[in-house]
């Protein structure tokens, strides 16, 4: 009598991983400690906040699926060496984690920005995240995570979009309560529109801040002309 062996289940299938993707695109970095440099940007749809300055609010619905394969791909034609995952808020898809791990993988020299709402501690350790801390005029004050500081290193950035003189005091504060300046770089962005680069600067030089002044370049730029 042949017995026959039992058949192996059939293996399963594993869904290729996804993430909803607004646009990706090339444009020279505005922001932050890479500033000026051409950069690939990945922007991912949804945002849990509502700030009032946001610029990117085309980014809360809609997008496309897909595949971290095809990202990977669509971001290596640039031929760029910076990439910047941003949003939205990009935590909020929680496969962004294995689209910043990949990127690294693979060579780039990535960048999350991020609002600080949701818990970093997953992000990879090559990824430069640069936490935005909400300040009283961007209504999402009380969202800010403050578990998150003690995460920061140097390879990390700090930034406070300061909308008028009660959130560069409120700001001011936040920097010396958690010595932040000790941590890792800090960046001081006014509002745009709503105040002067020169104002802000004239503060911070009065108090002697150790923080850095930055603009968005690419507005100076291009204007307010979405994907760039």
């Amino acid at each position: 009598m042949i017995v026959s062996e039992p058949l192996s289940p059939p293996a399963p299938v594993v869904a290729e991983e996804r993430l909803r993707i607004t646009e990706i695109f090339h444009s020279l970095q505005g922001e932050a400690r890479s500033v000026g440099w051409p950069t690939v940007f990945v922007r991912l749809t949804g945002c849990p906040l509502r700030c009032t300055y946001c610029d990117t609010t085309y980014s809360f619905f809609g997008g496309a699926w897909q595949g971290i394969d095809e990202i990977l791909t669509q971001v290596g034609a640039f031929g760029a060496r910076h990439v910047c995952v941003t949003g939205g808020e990009p935590l909020a898809q929680k496969r962004c984690l294995v689209l910043l791990e990949r990127l690294c993988d693979a060579g780039f020299e990535v960048s999350l920005e991020t609002s600080g709402a949701i818990d970093i501690s997953g992000v990879d350790a090559r990824v430069s995240r640069v936490l935005d801390l909400k300040t009283p005029a961007s209504g999402e004050m009380q969202r800010n995570r403050w578990e998150n500081l003690p995460l920061l290193t140097a390879h990390d950035q700090i930034k406070f979009v300061i909308c008028d003189r009660a959130d560069y005091e409120w700001a001011r504060a936040r920097l010396q309560e958690h010595q932040l300046s000790a941590r890792c770089d800090v960046l001081f962005s006014p509002s745009y529109g709503q105040l002067a680069l020169r104002t802000l600067a004239d503060w911070i030089l009065e108090d002697r801040l150790s923080v850095r002044l930055q603009t968005q370049l690419h507005k100076h730029i291009w204007g307010e002309e979405p994907g760039r």
